[in-house]
């Protein structure tokens, strides 16, 4: 999956963007934490990070 298609995976899903600096920082209003995502849009994303997002974000693949 490419970071483009997880931002709309991540948006969806109810998570808002908060501009970093280096990363994007998604919040959600019913979590007390953010989830960091590179700004790559045309990168793929490796599995192991892919898997731990989407495990932080509440998402199944």
């Amino acid at each position: 999956m490419k970071f483009s298609e997880f931002y709309k995976l991540i948006e969806a899903a109810g998570w808002t963007i908060k501009k970093g600096k280096k990363h994007h920082k998604y919040v959600h209003p019913d979590f007390d934490y953010f989830i960091p995502v590179g700004r790559h849009p045309s990168k793929e994303i490796p599995k192991g990070t892919l898997e731990s997002m989407m495990k932080d974000a509440g998402l199944k693949k």
